[in-house]
């Protein structure tokens, strides 16, 4: 990548990330649109979480890694420590991929 495009991205990142503390007193949103963006935060989120779990290249990623998300996912409501819903959840994919499920 050239350099002046690597300096454009970083003041253009720079520049966007410094306008809300600048403009956090001047801009007033209403409760409801804020209401919105947090919710929509949290749906963008989860549907990166899908895409990544269910999607290898252009089809279905196998029942294996769903499976191991799965695993997460329940460990994470049940506050497990960070480690160990890591390491439960990769044994859970390498166990189910080692019986042959896809």
């Amino acid at each position: 990548m050239p350099l002046l495009a690597v300096v454009a991205l970083a003041a253009g990142t720079y520049a966007f990330r410094l306008a809300g503390p600048v403009l956090r007193h001047r801009l007033r949103l209403p409760g409801r649109l804020r209401h919105l963006l947090s919710v929509a935060a949290t749906v963008l989120l989860i549907a990166l979480v899908a895409t990544s779990a269910l999607t290898e290249g252009h089809g279905f990623a196998g029942w294996a890694r769903p499976a191991g998300v799965l695993v997460a996912g329940i460990l994470t409501l049940r506050k497990a420590p960070f480690p160990l819903i890591v390491v439960l959840a990769a044994a859970t994919t390498a166990v189910l991929r080692l019986l042959g499920v896809p």
